[in-house]
C-alpha cells in the first residue's frame, strides 16, 4: 500500500435513485440470499426528486468500518451490510491516484476500512423504497471505489442480497429483476427492459400519505404472507409469470390502457395477499382507499385508463399519468379533495417538478379550496374533502440509473478526516 503518510482519504460519491414496483415482488424463498418467488417490474424514478446519495471512503487511518444514515451513526453489523461488503470486497482490484500519489493493491482491501455516510431526500421505511436506493447506492459507490469490473446486472446480484428491490434500481427506466432458478442466487439479477427515454410522456405523482414508519416491515411480512397466504402460492405460480410478458409487451408498445389496467390489478392483489396473510397486514390506510376510489371513478367516467395507481408496503399512493395534460387535470383533482392546511401554501405542498403546477394552472395559486369539483362528480351530491389526509405531493417521472458525482461540495464525508460533513 503506497502513499506517502497514512493519513490519507480516498473518496467516491454517488447518487441512486429508487425505483417502484408495477409488478410487486413480494415473498422470498430463500431469506438469506433475498430470492424472490416470482419476477417482478418496476419504474425508476427521477433521481432529481427521490435519490439516495451515498460518499464512501477508505484510509489506512480508519479502525473499523462506519456507517451514517440520514446523519446517524447506525450500525453495521447487520447480515445484509456485511453481505454487501464481502461481496463487494472479494471483487476489489488493485486502485491508483496518481495525484495523491495512493496505490491500493487487491489484497490491501481485506485489511483497510470504510467511512459511509448515506442520505435520502425523501421518508427512510415508510413505504418509498428508500432501502432499495440505500442499498443500490451502496453496492455502486463501493464498487466504483474499489474499482470492481462487473457490469450493473451481475452487481446486481450483489445490492439483492442488501434488499431485494435494490438490485432494480442499478438500471433507469423499466426494469425487470429475474428471480432465476439457481440455488446459490447467481442467476437472479435485475436487466433493463427499456431506458427512461422510451417512454418519456408518463408523469408520476405520489401522494405521501404517511411519512411515518410502518408498523409491519417488508421483511416480516413477506416471511408471514409464504407461511400462510395460499394466495401468495396462487400468485406466485399461476398469475405474476402471465402478467410480467403482458406488463413487457404493454411497456414495448407503449400501450397505457394495458400498463394501467395490469399496473392496478397487482397493487390490489399485492394487498389482497396482505389480507390473506395471517395475522391480516394493513398497509393501505383510508386515505389510500379514496384516493383509489377517486382513480377508479375518473378512468370509468373517461372509458379508458387515464391514470395508474400502485401502493407498494406503505400508504403512499404512486400514480402514473399517461402524460403531462392527464397529469395535470389529476393534480386539479387531487387538490381538490385533498386540500393543504390553510397554513400551507400550494408551492411547499407540492415538491419536485413544479412546472406541472403551471399546465393544471395552480401556480402561486392559494384558493386551492374554490378548485372546481371534477366533471365526473354528477351534480347535487356534494363531494368530501380531506383536508389533512395527504402530508405532500412529489411529481416526478421516469428517471435515469446511478451516477458518479464529481463534484466534491457533494460529497457527505470530510475528505481529510473521512468523518461526516
Amino acid at each position: 500500500m503506497a502513499g506517502e503518510s497514512q493519513n490519507w482519504v480516498l473518496m467516491v460519491t454517488a447518487q441512486t435513485p429508487t425505483n417502484i414496483a408495477v409488478i410487486k415482488y413480494w415473498g422470498k424463498r430463500d431469506e438469506t440470499l433475498i430470492l424472490p418467488v416470482n419476477d417482478s417490474i418496476s419504474v425508476t424514478l427521477d433521481p432529481g426528486h427521490l435519490c439516495t446519495t451515498t460518499t464512501v471512503a477508505v484510509s489506512p487511518s480508519f479502525e473499523q468500518d462506519r456507517m451514517w444514515l440520514n446523519g446517524k451513526e447506525i450500525s453495521l453489523s447487520g447480515g445484509r451490510y456485511q453481505n454487501c461488503l464481502r461481496e463487494i470486497r472479494s471483487r476489489a482490484r488493485d486502485v491508483e491516484d496518481k495525484e495523491k500519489d495512493i496505490r491500493i493493491t487487491k489484497k490491501d482491501w481485506d485489511k483497510l476500512h470504510l467511512y459511509i455516510a448515506s442520505y435520502n431526500n425523501f421518508p427512510t421505511a415508510a413505504g418509498l423504497a428508500s432501502s432499495a436506493a440505500g442499498f443500490a447506492c451502496l453496492v455502486f459507490a463501493l464498487s466504483k471505489l474499489m474499482n470492481v469490473k462487473e457490469d450493473e446486472s451481475q452487481l446486481s446480484a450483489i445490492a439483492r442480497q442488501g434488499s431485494g428491490s435494490a438490485c432494480r434500481s442499478l438500471f433507469g427506466g423499466f426494469v425487470k429483476w429475474i428471480m432465476g432458478k439457481e440455488e446459490n442466487g447467481t442467476d437472479s439479477r435485475a436487466v433493463q427492459l427499456v431506458d427512461e427515454k422510451h417512454w418519456d410522456d408518463l408523469v408520476i405523482v405520489i401522494a405521501v400519505v404517511s411519512s411515518r414508519q410502518k408498523e409491519t416491515s417488508s421483511t416480516s411480512g413477506m416471511r408471514e404472507s409464504v407461511d400462510t397466504s395460499l394466495l401468495l402460492q396462487h400468485r406466485a405460480k399461476e398469475v405474476v409469470p402471465k402478467r410480467i410478458l403482458q406488463m413487457e409487451e404493454a411497456i414495448k408498445h407503449r400501450d397505457f390502457p394495458s400498463f394501467a389496467q395490469l399496473t392496478c390489478a397487482d397493487s390490489n392483489q399485492f394487498h389482497a395477499v396482505c389480507l390473506d396473510t395471517s395475522p391480516p397486514i394493513f398497509y393501505m390506510n383510508d386515505t389510500s382507499h379514496r384516493i383509489i376510489s377517486i382513480v377508479e371513478k375518473w378512468n370509468r367516467s373517461e372509458e379508458t385508463p387515464q391514470v395508474a395507481y400502485t401502493f407498494d408496503a406503505g400508504p403512499n399512493a404512486v400514480l402514473i399519468a399517461r402524460n403531462r395534460k392527464t397529469a395535470a387535470l389529476l393534480l386539479q383533482r387531487l387538490l381538490y379533495y385533498f386540500p393543504p392546511n390553510p397554513d400551507t401554501d400550494v408551492d411547499s405542498y407540492i415538491i419536485g417538478d413544479k412546472s406541472i403546477l403551471k399546465d393544471a394552472g395552480l401556480e402561486g395559486r392559494t384558493d386551492v379550496e374554490a378548485l372546481s369539483p371534477p366533471p365526473e362528480i354528477k351534480d347535487n351530491i356534494p363531494s368530501q374533502k380531506y383536508e389533512g389526509g395527504v402530508s405532500y405531493f412529489i411529481c416526478t417521472r421516469p428517471g435515469r440509473g446511478p451516477v458518479l458525482l464529481s463534484d466534491e461540495s457533494q460529497a457527505l464525508l470530510n475528505s481529510e478526516t473521512g468523518l461526516p460533513k
